[in-house]
């Protein structure tokens, strides 16, 4: 970034100032910016998951909305795993299940916070420059 000359504000200044009189050099200003980074994340992940979910609302066609909420901590993450969705009483096993494709309009939602997460994210300062610098 920079701003050779300050968008020309010397040059008209030295309009009005007197023979020999320059503002050419007075304002110059630039900087720099670098972000180098190299890492690496394999992640491997295999998810066969039963989670316990809540009917909480039984519209008038007797069509049953579900919500359930899983968290897990491995190590230093947090794995959140979000169901949201309808189902129809007909679909629901002698076992009390349902499988995820009987769902309507699921919501599955699986995410984690911690250490691995806040890595894999640019520093709030450098956020904060990509976002109010143009270039």
């Amino acid at each position: 970034m920079a701003l050779p000359d300050l968008f020309g504000i010397p040059q008209r200044l030295d309009e009005r100032l007197p023979d020999g009189a320059s503002m050419a050099d007075a304002v110059q200003t630039s900087s720099a910016s670098s972000y180098k980074g190299d890492g690496s994340v394999t992640r491997n992940e295999q998810m066969t998951l039963r989670i316990a979910a809540t009917i909480v609302e039984e519209l008038p066609n007797g069509v049953l909305r579900l919500e359930g909420q899983q968290e897990v901590r491995v190590n230093f993450e947090l794995r959140e795993l979000i169901v949201t969705g309808y189902v129809r009483p007909t679909d629901i096993s002698r076992q009390n299940e349902i499988t995820y494709d009987k769902i309507a309009g699921a919501r599955i939602s699986y995410g984690g916070r911690g250490q691995i997460s806040d890595v894999q994210q640019p520093r709030y300062g450098q956020q904060i420059a990509d976002v109010i610098l143009p270039f």
